[in-house]
């Protein structure tokens, strides 16, 4: 990888410099390829993953503007051309050179294996989840809701669809890159439209989220592929009871009794985990109206729900998967209006907090340690 970017930064440098002076060919200034390379070899350290410093034949230099082009190189007189642009040929090496500063050797592709048994890409997808707006799924013995947050990209715009119908008894809600969303949301429908023709019934929840998730699989081991920057929660209703199921690019799912996910999700699990108890004994208004709750915690302080920012999905027993409208939002955010918020202090990043990172480790560098990883269990 060393040899592969010294010479991608010597030919283009190289390049640019002989571009700017007008000249075309090497030969009519009587400096040769190998004299570039020659005196400006650049030594990799690939351990660190920085450059110590350029290496000279006949010293090591660390500031970049003591360099000039060596005496002893015979040229003609278009050598002065030469140590004009010679300048700009450092400049473009040190640009090079701080932008691979900064690079992890082991995120250039989702197939390799950092030394602590990590996919960096994957978890860079499981970033993007958390960029999304927040959205909350809970359920009780008989039903199942999704609540989700939508934004609009400008004050001209409309407000982002945020929950898909999938099937009759199937829907579900994104954080993350919608473009990823619908294409796993046309994945979803049309297995339940194949099960439906084979079999004449209606596709289970489980096997469904099961087939999706070995889709997801397949970019996480493929190097022609990328990880689905999307997370998805999908409410669904069986002859099982009423399920909700959280994805991750990672592609593990998770059988949950309530979850959030997307930006300042963690307020809204403080809550569901606080009340987790009631849901179960719910009816369909109060599951709602915890999930509404649940939302609101992680807003700012000055935004709060509307028709126009809030989609609710509903489904379970004698219930097909439905997506209210903006008349029934609003009969459901009138019943909890005027109550106190009762989530922590906003969190300003817009993103989860992170653990705290250990110490490091006198071995040499350790890659940081995400929120969450690649959980298992």
């Amino acid at each position: 990888m060393g040899r592969a970017l010294l010479r991608t930064i010597n030919n283009t440098a190289l390049d640019t410099a002989l571009r700017r002076s007008g000249l075309r060919q090497l030969s009519s200034t009587g400096l040769r390829r190998d004299h570039i390379f020659r005196w400006t070899k650049v030594r990799i350290d690939a351990q660190t993953e920085t450059h110590n410093a350029v290496t000279l034949v006949n010293g090591t230099y660390n500031d970049y503007s003591s360099l000039s082009l060596p005496s002893d190189v015979n040229v003609c007189p278009s050598r002065a051309r030469i140590l004009a642009d010679w300048d700009a040929l450092i400049s473009l090496q040190r640009t090079i050179l701080d932008q691979w500063k900064f690079r992890n050797q082991y995120d250039s592709d989702v197939t390799v294996w950092s030394p602590q048994g990590r996919l960096h890409q994957v978890e860079y997808a499981m970033e993007a989840v958390k960029l999304g707006s927040a959205t909350v799924g809970l359920k009780s013995k008989t039903h199942a809701v999704l609540i989700a947050l939508k934004r609009a990209s400008s004050e001209l715009s409309a407000h982002q669809k945020k929950i898909i119908p999938i099937d009759t008894h199937i829907g579900i809600t994104i954080a993350g890159l919608t473009a990823d969303a619908r294409i796993l949301s046309r994945y979803m429908r049309t297995e339940c439209l194949n099960h439906k023709y084979s079999h004449d019934a209606l596709l289970p929840v489980s096997r469904l989220i099961t087939s999706l998730g070995n889709k997801m699989q397949v970019c996480t081991q493929r190097y022609d592929r990328r990880p689905y920057g999307v997370g998805l929660l999908v409410a669904g209703y069986d002859d099982q009871g009423p399920h909700v199921y959280q994805t991750c690019p990672s592609a593990n799912y998770f059988d949950c009794k309530a979850m959030a996910v997307g930006s300042r999700s963690q307020s809204a699990r403080t809550y569901l985990e606080k009340h987790l108890e009631e849901f179960s004994d719910c009816d369909t208004n109060e599951l709602i109206k915890h999930g509404l709750r649940a939302l609101r915690d992680t807003l700012p302080n000055e935004v709060e729900l509307t028709t126009k920012n809030v989609s609710i999905g509903i489904v379970g027993n004698n219930t097909p998967f439905k997506v209210l409208d903006e008349e029934g939002t609003a009969q459901y955010l009138r019943m909890i209006e005027g109550e106190e918020k009762r989530g922590g202090q906003p969190d300003t990043t817009g993103q989860d907090p992170t653990p705290p990172q250990p110490p490091p480790s006198e071995d040499g560098p350790q890659d940081p340690i995400p929120a969450v990883a690649m959980e298992t269990e």
